[in-house]
């Protein structure tokens, strides 16, 4: 039976921790270093001085990153792979430690690597989950708001489909600022509420308005309006990022002019001018909100992930074979 071949010998890997970094070359005794920025520096420098060219690491929690942008930054070969790799293959010795057993697999070539995208992707990929953490912690206010006017017995988030709508939050300001009659609240309401549920607003509007409540009321109001100036500032940061994506500055008359959106744009859909116009500009002047169920918010979620350029998966059933070997974001 023939020997495996070594293809690279001075492949390495990093056993990624919080706190330390241990290396390995060709599998070869480790070497520790900090996680501090001198010491993933340092990290690089050792590699660069070894000769290495390939370096393998997991993607344990956000650790990774920072040494992956020392590294990238370098000009190295920098995989990230499934941990599942280099544990699960049989004859694993007990006496080697991970970094040694992980470049001993990568120096013989059993080490796929995962998806990582580039840096300008990152960058809009780190902004919009940002995003989408303050829309959770906005909703989570909003049902704050709900459960004050449940002690209230006020039962107008049952009556209009929003309570943050232009409607219910006219409403709920107007309560805070101290307003009690029904009949004067719902003409804060728009027309078509008071059209179609006049009698239902009024009835839900009659209540027992304990200060306590009140108190958690304006709490959860302004905790909200909090989340959604974050969520303006992300929206802003977004756009600055779009614009200097590859495509991004393109003259606007070297791309046909965007087709009227079949349906409104979501609740959630960031406030950016011209983001459809930018997200056609970057998939190389083709719109992908053609595509079915694909609105804009649902293009630039998908690009901040996994990019533009979609050729590492020729099919559908790629993308999901290989789904395990994904890393974004630290994810």
């Amino acid at each position: 039976m023939s020997a495996l071949a070594l293809l690279d010998p001075r492949a390495a890997f990093v056993d990624v921790g919080s706190e330390k970094m241990h290396v390995s070359i060709g599998g070869g005794p480790p070497h520790v270093f900090g996680a501090v920025t001198s010491q993933l520096q340092a990290l690089r420098d050792f590699l660069v001085e070894h000769q290495v060219r390939s370096v393998a690491m997991e993607a344990t929690g956000v650790y990774w990153l920072p040494l992956y942008s020392v590294l990238e930054a370098a000009s190295l070969d920098v995989r990230m792979v499934d941990g599942r790799q280099t544990r699960h293959l049989p004859g694993r010795k007990s006496d080697i430690q991970d970094c040694q057993w992980g470049a001993t697999l990568h120096a013989h070539g059993l080490l796929r690597a995962g998806f990582v995208p580039p840096a300008h992707i990152r960058r809009l990929q780190d902004y919009l989950r940002l995003r989408g953490e303050h829309i959770s912690a906005a909703a989570g206010h909003v049902q704050h708001m709900q459960k004050a006017l449940e002690r209230m017995n006020i039962k107008l988030h049952d009556v209009i489909s929003s309570l943050t709508g232009a409607s219910g939050l006219a409403v709920v300001r107007a309560i805070l600022a101290g307003k009690r009659d029904p009949a004067a609240l719902l003409e804060l309401c728009d027309v078509r509420i008071r059209k179609v549920k006049a009698e239902r607003v009024l009835e839900s509007l009659r209540g027992e308005w304990a200060d306590e409540h009140l108190f958690a009321l304006g709490q959860a109001v302004q905790s909200w309006d909090h989340y959604q100036a974050q969520i303006v500032d992300c929206d802003g940061k977004i756009a600055a990022v779009l614009a200097q994506m590859p495509g991004g500055d393109a003259p606007a008359a070297a791309v046909q002019k965007p087709a009227k959106p079949r349906t409104r744009p979501g609740v959630n859909t960031p406030q950016i001018t011209n983001l459809r116009e930018l997200l056609r500009r970057m998939c190389d002047g083709k719109d992908a909100t053609t595509l079915p169920a694909h609105s804009e918010y649902t293009v630039l979620q998908v690009v901040a992930e996994v990019g533009t350029d979609l050729t590492k998966w020729p099919t559908e059933k790629h993308c999901k074979r290989c789904s395990d070997r994904i890393f974004i974001g630290g994810s």
